[in-house]
């Protein structure tokens, strides 16, 4: 119904190929900002960033309404088919 809201949150590593030992500070800060940038235009918020060395751990978070929603109505619509 048009009440429901999921949050949804995503946790994703990212892996330098061949785990290789480059990402320092200044790597995982220019990452970190390029990011933001993107989560900003799907509307997706940040909720955490940790690097290691040779990879990245990310959590996201996003608040769906209306695409889940519509989702689930088509979905319904043309079960009754």
């Amino acid at each position: 119904n048009n009440h429901s809201v999921f949050i949804l949150h995503y946790h994703l590593i990212l892996v330098v190929k061949y785990r290789r030992k480059v990402i320092n500070d200044e790597i995982s800060l220019k990452m970190r900002i390029q990011f933001e940038k993107i989560c900003k235009n799907y509307n997706i918020r940040l909720e955490d960033w940790n690097h290691v060395i040779d990879h990245v751990h990310i959590l996201l978070m996003q608040i769906q309404t209306q695409i889940f929603t519509n989702l689930l109505m088509h979905i319904k619509v043309h079960h009754h088919e």
